[in-house]
């Protein structure tokens, strides 16, 4: 039977590129990405959290739940991903980074859609448009690979989300929209996108 698949913002990060938060950026003057990546979410998904560390206190946009890191031994986003899936392993993870601010709907329906078609029970995510690699900020994380995920970090004592993708050799997708996974890092590529 097919498991609820809940959505996952990542804003835990520290933006040191940008030199703000990226979760906070508006590219539309009327929303943070943070909101817009939330709705995004809500459009597909039954409960939508937000995943930060405990230090941070980020606004909750409606209809999403605050979702604290709980692993002391997991570092990055890697510790979000397992923390959500420990917290609440009724659920499968639609995980999203909080810089896609070409990210559409059509494109998490799509990844949906492939993964129940595929009915596998395996982390599923798309393929980089730029170098093939797995993008492991907008993919499926299935729960019942938490406690597999968690040992593989821990022997290797690596967090890249993206290496345990490759590891466990899982399936990817391609990208209708080559551009929809581009995430902006820097000041200059937030300028570039929001004088286009």
């Amino acid at each position: 039977m097919n498991k609820e698949i809940y959505g996952l913002v990542l804003v835990g990060g520290e933006s040191r590129r940008m030199g703000r938060d990226k979760a906070m950026l508006s590219y539309d003057g009327k929303q943070t990405q943070l909101e817009r990546t939330a709705g995004l979410l809500r459009a597909v998904c039954p409960r939508v959290f937000i995943s930060q560390r405990k230090a941070q206190s980020f606004p909750t946009p409606e209809g999403t739940e605050p979702l604290y890191d709980s692993l002391t031994d997991v570092k990055g986003p890697l510790c979000g991903i397992l923390s959500a899936a420990f917290a609440y392993p009724e659920a499968d993870w639609l995980v999203l980074a909080c810089d896609l601010p070409f990210l559409q709907v059509a494109t998490l329906e799509k990844l949906i859609h492939s993964y129940r078609e595929a009915g596998t029970g395996t982390p599923l995510s798309y393929q980089s448009s730029g170098d093939g690699m797995p993008e492991p900020l907008c993919a499926i994380y299935p729960s019942s690979y938490a406690q597999q995920l968690h040992e593989m970090a821990g022997k290797a004592e690596k967090f890249c989300p993206r290496r345990m993708l490759i590891s466990l050799k899982a399936p990817m997708i391609e990208q209708d929209d080559p551009r929809s996974l581009d995430n902006i890092n820097t000041p200059d590529e937030f300028n570039a996108v929001t004088q286009q």
